[in-house]
């Protein structure tokens, strides 16, 4: 019997858990100042190995925390090495939510949804890698939900892991470069990241490029472009 409906039972283990995630973001706050002085009580390889531990384990449960996690690192770690440290930390919980979703979700949505679903989902396995690199290289996607939406479908974690892995420090080292270099100024002054623009050309023509990226990613989103040719 248990057998019969153990897809259904995974489905509503998967549900509740997102659930008590999003309940988490609700209650759950910290400050970049509260980080910074937790760390300063360490070593700065023992601060890093925390950092990555406190990053996974705070942002898989409280989602919107990450740009806490972001101002913090870019602040205490400076740019190089807060970029490596949310690099990993990236890496582990695409890792952690890809196969938690791909056990508890994936059967029970294979079961249950009808054959356009299961077509798409082919279409998706099929993804390019460009495709996929520059999902991950782009802020056009929270990077949870592309986590979730691979894990759901037929996309190999191979791949999905390489354009995690080559992808993602695109995004993350142009955010943590600004913020270690703009500083809290950012979260209070509205035209401060657009003044440091403005003073460093080649960071600016790379911001000007990036906005036309994510259009471009944003307007090719259908699944005949996404499919390999």
């Amino acid at each position: 019997m248990l057998k019969k409906y153990k897809n259904w039972i995974k489905f509503i283990t998967l549900i509740i858990i997102l659930v008590l995630v999003a309940y988490a973001g609700r209650i759950f706050h910290l400050d970049t100042g509260t980080i910074q002085r937790f760390l300063q009580r360490f070593s700065l390889a023992y601060a890093s190995l925390i950092f990555v531990l406190l990053y996974c384990l705070v942002t898989f449960f409280v989602w919107f925390s990450k740009d806490i996690f972001f101002v913090a690192g870019a602040l205490f770690f400076g740019a190089y090495l807060s970029a490596l440290l949310v690099w990993i930390a990236e890496i582990i919980n695409a890792f952690i939510l890809f196969y938690l979703v791909r056990y508890l979700g994936k059967g029970f949505v294979d079961d249950s949804l009808k054959s356009g679903y299961r077509n798409l989902s082919e279409k998706l396995s099929q993804i390019s890698f460009l495709w996929l690199f520059l999902l991950r290289a782009v802020p056009l996607i929270p990077y949870r939900f592309l986590d979730l939406a691979a894990g759901l479908t037929r996309i190999s974690f191979k791949r999905y892991l390489l354009a995690v892995i080559l992808g993602s420090p695109i995004k993350i080292f142009w955010v943590q470069y600004v913020l270690a270099n703009i500083g809290l100024s950012i979260l209070t002054k509205p035209y401060a990241l657009a003044e440091y623009l403005l003073r460093h050309k080649i960071l600016f023509i790379f911001s000007l490029i990036y906005p036309l990226l994510v259009i471009f990613v944003a307007l090719k989103l259908k699944p005949n472009a996404l499919s390999k040719k």
